[in-house]
C-alpha cells in the first residue's frame, strides 16, 4: 500500500464519477460526498460532518483553539486554510486569475463574484419587484428601499440614506463646505 505513493497508482475508482484512490478507504470516505452522508456529529451543537477530520476542525471553534499561527504578524486561526489565505495579505499573492480580463484575486469566492459581472449573470432575485442581482449583498442593499430602511443617518443634518453610496455622495457636500452648515439640500 505505501509503494503507491511512489507508483501513483490509483486502483479504487468510483463508479459514479470515475474518480480514483491509491486505497479502498480513502474511496469508502469519497463514497459519502455521493450519499449525503454525515456520520460525525459535533457534542456541542450537533452539526453533522462527512470527514472525522472536519468535524476535529470544526471543534475547535467550540475550544477556541486556534493551533495555526502567522509567521509575520502572529495572528492565529483555527484552520490552516484560512492562514494560508490570510497570508496572501502579507506575500500579495493572488493566484485566482479571471481569463477573461485576467484581473487576480487571493480568493477564489471573490473571483466567482467577479466573473458574474462578464458574464451580466445576475442570479439574486428580489422577490417584491423581481429586480435581479449578480451579488447577494446588492440585493440585500437594495431591498431596504421596500423595507424603507434607512441605516445611514448624516450626523451632521441628520438626513436618512437607504444606500451607502448616496449617504457619501450627501456627505461629501459637507465635507466640501468647510463651514459644515446644517442647512443641506
Amino acid at each position: 500500500m505505501h509503494y503507491r505513493i511512489h507508483t501513483k497508482e490509483k486502483p479504487y475508482t468510483c463508479d459514479l464519477c470515475q474518480k480514483s484512490f491509491s486505497y479502498k478507504n480513502s474511496l469508502n470516505v469519497h463514497l459519502l460526498t455521493h450519499t449525503k452522508e454525515k456520520p460525525y456529529t459535533c457534542e456541542v451543537c450537533r452539526k453533522t460532518f462527512t470527514h472525522k477530520s472536519s468535524l476535529n476542525a470544526h471543534f475547535r471553534t467550540h475550544t477556541d483553539e486556534k493551533p495555526f499561527s502567522c509567521d509575520v504578524c502572529n495572528k492565529n486561526f483555527c484552520y490552516k486554510s484560512h492562514l494560508t489565505t490570510h497570508k496572501r495579505i502579507h506575500t500579495k499573492e493572488k493566484p485566482y486569475s479571471c481569463d477573461l480580463c485576467h484581473k487576480s484575486f487571493s480568493q477564489k469566492s471573490h473571483l466567482k463574484k467577479h466573473i458574474r459581472t462578464h458574464a451580466n449573470e445576475k442570479s439574486f432575485s428580489c422577490d417584491v419587484c423581481n429586480k435581479n442581482f449578480s451579488q447577494k449583498s446588492h440585493l440585500n442593499e437594495h431591498f431596504r428601499i421596500h423595507a424603507n430602511e434607512k441605516s445611514f443617518s448624516c450626523d451632521v443634518c441628520n438626513k436618512d440614506y437607504s444606500y451607502k453610496a448616496s449617504f457619501e455622495k450627501h456627505h461629501g457636500i459637507h465635507i466640501a463646505n468647510e463651514s459644515f452648515s446644517s442647512d443641506c439640500s
